[in-house]
């Protein structure tokens, strides 16, 4: 695009400026820094700014809300309901090193959904569609086990810190590329968006999943449930689920990924219920 300036002259739009990027940059780099906290059991560094107690607000009101939409699909009572409690027993027990205080609270909603979720704080649910491909309470423990994971390693607040980071970023792209041409503009907004995509946020998931995965196998071995339940579990997963999309393109590791990293980590898993379970395994 070209403009005239006071003068009559022509006036070209400039290229990108590269010094408002490298300001943003810094900045990120020093919110990155300044927020760092450490993940129980894998010892992994994070960003997180939120506070624990904060986390715990969120979580239980998220909770309410989803037991307010499902009050006529809870399950009070029954086998199924037992099972979910005894398992969120012994796995919040195996997890009190690394408790922050949560007010553990087990449900079991009546859904034809294959899933879990454990929401900071501790509260969790199971949904029934999930019981037929859990198919024993060690494959159940195992699901337990990693949502649960996810909370204790407050993925929640740092895919939220996560984010933050990015925006700042990004705004230092989009000022940067502001005296550009529109179409310039355009392009550079896009190759951004598809970098922050699959160079950043899906791989950023797909770690947090791996991560429940192992902190997961941690607990249930703890807990005393068969860790080499894990990979059956998720094989059976995988055939349930069908034609999935690339890797790369997902959110979650895929189930054979899944696979070969719990056949990794079962030496660990299996030392560790040794040490603390009286049946041997």
């Amino acid at each position: 695009m070209v403009f005239r300036n006071s003068m009559g002259g022509r006036r070209r739009r400039g290229g990108f400026r590269w010094q408002i990027m490298l300001l943003f940059a810094i900045g990120a780099g020093i919110y990155y820094f300044a927020n760092q906290e450490t993940v129980p059991i894998t010892g992994r560094k994070q960003l997180r700014t939120m506070k624990p107690a904060q986390e715990m607000q969120l979580g239980l009101q998220s909770y309410q809300q989803i037991l307010n939409d499902n009050r006529n699909n809870l399950v009070r009572s029954g086998e199924a309901y037992d099972t979910v409690q005894q398992i969120g027993d012994n796995i919040a027990r195996a997890a009190e090193p690394w408790d922050p205080g949560f007010n553990w609270t087990f449900n079991v909603i009546r859904s034809e959904q294959a899933n879990a979720f454990a929401l900071p704080g501790g509260y969790t649910a199971v949904y029934t569609g999930l019981l037929p491909i859990a198919e024993n309470v060690d494959g159940l423990a195992v699901v337990m086990g990693h949502e649960i994971a996810h909370a204790l390693a407050h993925h929640g607040a740092e895919r939220m810190a996560q984010q933050n980071m990015q925006r700042i970023v990004g705004a230092g792209v989009s000022l940067g590329a502001g005296g550009m041409d529109m179409g310039s503009q355009r392009a550079i907004m896009g190759v951004f968006g598809g970098i922050s995509q699959y160079g950043y946020a899906l791989p950023f998931s797909r770690s947090h999943e791996s991560e429940a995965d192992r902190i997961g196998l941690i607990l249930v071995a703890r807990a005393c449930y068969d860790p080499r339940e894990a990979p059956k579990l998720w094989e059976r997963m995988g055939a349930q689920a069908g034609a999935t999309p690339p890797e790369f393109q997902s959110t979650h590791p895929s189930p054979s990924t899944r696979v070969q990293n719990f056949k990794e980590w079962m030496p660990e898993a299996i030392e560790i219920y040794n040490q603390n379970c009286s049946r041997k395994i």
